[in-house]
């Protein structure tokens, strides 16, 4: 019997039978109670049957809108029913339950063994001592600031990555904040502006400019050199970066729709309340490798002296060797630059971007240090890692890959609140993390998550030292690229100075090898070449 002549034999008995208990409950004392159901269903029967949006719907009316109900909970149900503590994504349930645990201060210990597949191809591990060290009693800290800068930081070994107000609501800005002054640690702004939330609870800043310069802006969506200096000298303001990409979206820009531009918005980000905001994706402050170096320089030089840097999500090795070759002829140099990967979250992203554009943090990481240590300026410039830290772990492989610190924003954002409902974008989210509704926002208690957010960086750091303690290490800089492994078969198991290039100081600007002479030759100071 064809489809749509065996629904309307469906659709015909359903009718029949609701007729039938009309009947039956008009004849009843209670004809009341079931007559208005039934006449919503009945209607709702007939919209479905004439409205032409939804094939399901025409087909199957009334049951067909159980497919969209159970579309609309699909993720819920994957999450808490479905997926396994380890497949989850982008952060599994076991991830997220070690970052909770350690958020609230409670024991973040696992029995019975690993639920990892430890033959699987892709495995990494890292290297144990059979003469491991005593945890050092105080964690380690990174100084910032080159030869150029008269106002160095002491960078912590994790810190609160980029994450705007806009973005993010007033109370979770405020308690990422409160938890950086808590514990010491840097708390990156994100470049939708310097917040009075950024501000108040008196937590080290690092302040960050992207394309929209918002912030200190003019009118016509430049840089404003004043504003910048008048800003970039408060007191909590310790560092100062220019964001040149992003790693769930590189190389595209922004729109912040006029009816997310309230007062408050609008006075932060320099821009006219209730009209669309666009970021381009490219910065009119330099068009050149050369032009940027110099632009680091002045951003550092209007700061203060305040170290100066920028972020970026690694894309052509010869586009970084060109700006390396404009440190090298210009003689003078970012103090730290921010490898964002791949894998970084984003409030929203089209898919296509996320899933196949940029360079993942491993290999990006790999791919600066190397570009820095063979051009001779590894020594006076400081490398962060952005892109899925969230364990003690995942800190260690960072350093041991070739960063000097790491960033994090999605486990910060699950210390104060967050359950990974993904609907960063909506603003709906249900915690009142990433929302600008203040009844949501509301449900954000900023005195708890600031402790929380300070207990779970200190709780990371601390799993860190004491996992490179079993390593035989005590200070991050004596990690070394054999000591984390990867089981590239099910037979065979590599150490990490194997499996990449690691070039020595100074090897580009002597003798560059084979695999790194041709971009090395091509890397041009005053031009992007592709």
């Amino acid at each position: 019997m064809p489809r749509v002549k065996r629904t309307g034999w469906v659709v015909a008995l359903v009718l029949v039978a609701a007729a039938a208990v009309c009947a039956a409950v008009w004849l009843s004392p209670w004809w009341w109670i079931g007559a208005a159901p039934l006449a919503a269903l009945g209607g709702l029967g007939v919209w479905d049957l004439t409205q032409r949006r939804h094939s399901v719907l025409r087909n199957y009316p009334v049951i067909g809108h159980a497919r969209y109900l159970l579309e609309k909970i699909r993720p819920e149900l994957q999450q808490y029913f479905i997926e396994r503590n380890f497949d989850g994504r982008p952060f599994d349930r076991d991830v997220r339950t070690i970052v909770y645990e350690r958020a609230k201060g409670t024991d973040a210990e696992e029995p019975y063994g690993t639920e990892t597949d430890v033959y699987a191809a892709g495995h990494e591990f890292l290297v144990p001592s059979m003469a491991p060290r005593p945890v050092p009693d105080t964690p380690p800290r990174v100084r910032i600031g080159g030869p150029d800068c008269s106002k160095p930081y002491d960078m912590a070994l994790l810190n609160v990555s980029a994450m705007s107000f806009g973005s993010l609501s007033s109370n979770a800005i405020l308690a990422l904040n409160g938890g950086a002054a808590a514990g010491g640690f840097a708390h990156d702004t994100g470049e939708g502006g310097l917040s009075e939330y950024h501000l108040r609870p008196g937590g080290d800043l690092v302040w960050e400019i992207g394309t929209g310069y918002f912030g200190c802006r003019t009118g016509d969506g430049d840089f404003d050199a004043g504003e910048f200096t008048e800003k970039a000298a408060h007191e909590h303001v310790k560092c100062v970066s220019l964001k040149l990409s992003q790693g769930a979206k590189p190389g595209i820009g922004g729109v912040l729709p006029g009816a997310k531009v309230n007062a408050e918005i609008a006075r932060v980000r320099d821009v006219p309340q209730g009209e669309t905001v666009v970021s381009p994706p490219y910065h009119r402050v330099f068009s050149t490798p050369r032009e940027l170096v110099r632009f680091i320089a002045r951003m550092r030089e209007l700061s203060g002296g305040k170290p100066a840097g920028f972020k970026l999500c690694v894309g052509s090795r010869r586009q970084f060797l060109a700006v390396c070759k404009a440190m090298v002829e210009e003689g003078t140099a970012p103090d730290f630059i921010i490898v964002d990967g791949a894998e970084g979250g984003t409030g929203a992203a089209p898919l296509e971007f996320a899933d196949n554009v940029g360079t993942p943090l491993t290999e990006g990481l790999i791919t600066v240090h190397n570009a820095l240590v063979g051009a001779g300026l590894r020594d006076r410039i400081r490398i962060g890692a952005s892109g899925k830290i969230a364990t003690g772990s995942d800190l260690v492989k960072r350093l041991l890959q070739g960063a000097d610190y790491g960033n994090a924003a999605r486990a910060m954002m699950f210390a104060v609140g967050c359950i990974q409902a993904q609907r960063c974008h909506t603003n709906t989210c249900p915690v009142g993390v990433t929302t600008q509704d203040p009844r949501r926002a509301r449900a954000l208690d900023v005195g708890d998550k600031t402790e929380r957010v300070r207990r779970l960086q200190e709780s990371t750091v601390a799993s860190a030292l004491e996992i490179m303690a079993a390593m035989g290490v005590t200070d991050p800089a004596d990690l070394r690229p054999h000591m984390l492994r990867r089981r590239v078969d099910p037979h065979t198991v590599r150490p990490y100075d194997e499996l990449y290039e690691w070039l020595a100081p100074g090897q580009l600007l002597a003798e560059p090898p084979r695999s790194w002479a041709a971009d090395w030759s091509a890397a041009d100071p005053d031009r992007f070449g592709i």
